[in-house]
């Protein structure tokens, strides 16, 4: 029996070191139990001897980060590889998407309790209906998944907050998103391509947007890392068709002139609310330039955007399309909030026994 769980355990534990996202869940947990207060050690306190050895173990800490860094190189590597198996299935998808491939009925067939039930209601309606007209009975049979990226945009809230109205006749025509590796030997990097079919807003057929990363201890700060960031992001030029640019917008003003009173109007282009800009991100500065606060905060929603494309969006699209991906996001979102709250009424209960907490709604 204990032979049994031991054999469990080693299965899990083998999934989760073959699954970097998972191992990533794993380490985010780690550390979020590793970020509790407490109390910080005056070193100087310390007798001088056990200072020594203090800053000794710091030594092998600094050696640990650096083991670590390259620990994140090769799931990089490993990444790349996995990458290249699931492509063929990625293409697969997009071919059905797109309509170019038809699946067959073996590979459609996909039971759950919801389908079930809807079954046996089309089997009740058609029991029920006495007679319908064939124009009713015929459907149009839409090519592939019509507004398969689209569909996601709208439901995943870190999308549809970029989402503009102009922007949506545009994302109709994109028919894959595709995550690509830095080569090896390469500085560690990946590239976001959105696939868009010919279409009457602009030339281009691929758009991208590359993210540095890096993955070293800060010489100055070496206990701070905790595995690969983003550091930068390009975009790329998007070769707009005349007058269909959604990035920006025209505008009339009227000016007076102060000596003749004449009046004139100016027409100029100013920039406009669009996910397009997405491919226009702010600019990383160099050493000893700094970004005002607003372009920060933007800077730092575009890397998790980023993030979020390569870590989520790509490897389950069809389930944020269903919406499926999202109730197992606001669930993982809702357990933590329930944690932290238990945390801050344990807390509460060490500060004060007598106190009186309300139940949870």
């Amino acid at each position: 029996m204990e032979a049994d769980k031991d054999e469990g355990k080693g299965k899990v534990g083998d999934q989760v070191m073959q699954n970097p996202q998972a191992l990533a869940t794993v380490q985010d947990r780690l550390d979020s139990i590793a970020h509790t207060p407490s109390t910080i050690i005056d070193l100087e306190s310390l007798p001088k001897s056990v200072k020594r050895r203090v800053n000794a173990l710091k030594q092998l800490q600094v050696k640990c980060a650096h083991i670590e860094a390259t620990f994140y190189e090769e799931v990089h590597e490993l990444e790349r590889k996995y990458a290249a198996l699931y492509q063929p299935l990625f293409d697969k998808r997009r071919d059905v998407v797109t309509g170019k491939v038809e699946p067959t009925d073996e590979e459609c067939e996909w039971h759950s309790d919801v389908e079930y039930e809807e079954d046996l209601a089309e089997e009740l309606t058609k029991k029920a209906s006495v007679e319908e007209k064939t124009e009713d009975a015929v459907q149009e049979d839409p090519k592939g998944i019509p507004e398969f990226w689209l569909t996601i945009f709208r439901s995943v809230d870190m999308l549809s907050d970029l989402l503009q109205e102009h922007d949506e006749p545009i994302l109709k025509h994109l028919q894959d998103i595709q995550v690509k590796f830095s080569d090896p030997g390469a500085p560690m990097s990946f590239m976001l391509e959105f696939h868009f079919e010919p279409n009457s807003y602009f030339n281009n057929t691929v758009l991208t947007k590359v993210y540095k990363m890096k993955s070293e201890p800060e010489p100055t700060d070496p206990f701070s890392f905790e595995g690969p960031e983003i550091v930068d992001c390009e975009g790329c030029e998007i070769d707009w068709k005349k007058g269909k640019d959604v990035t920006v917008k025209t505008i009339k003003k009227k000016q007076k002139h102060k000596g003749r009173g004449t009046v004139r109007t100016v027409v100029k282009q100013v920039p406009n609310d669009s996910f397009f800009n997405f491919f226009n991100p702010v600019k990383v500065l160099g050493d000893g330039e700094s970004l005002d606060e607003d372009s920060e905060f933007s800077l730092a929603t575009d890397f998790e955007i980023g993030h979020f494309f390569r870590e989520r969006i790509v490897p389950r699209a069809v389930l944020y399309f269903t919406g499926e991906a999202l109730e197992d996001d606001d669930s993982f979102e809702e357990e933590e909030a329930e944690e932290g709250e238990e945390e801050h009424e344990d807390d509460g209960d060490d500060d004060d026994d007598d106190a009186n907490f309300a139940p949870k709604a």
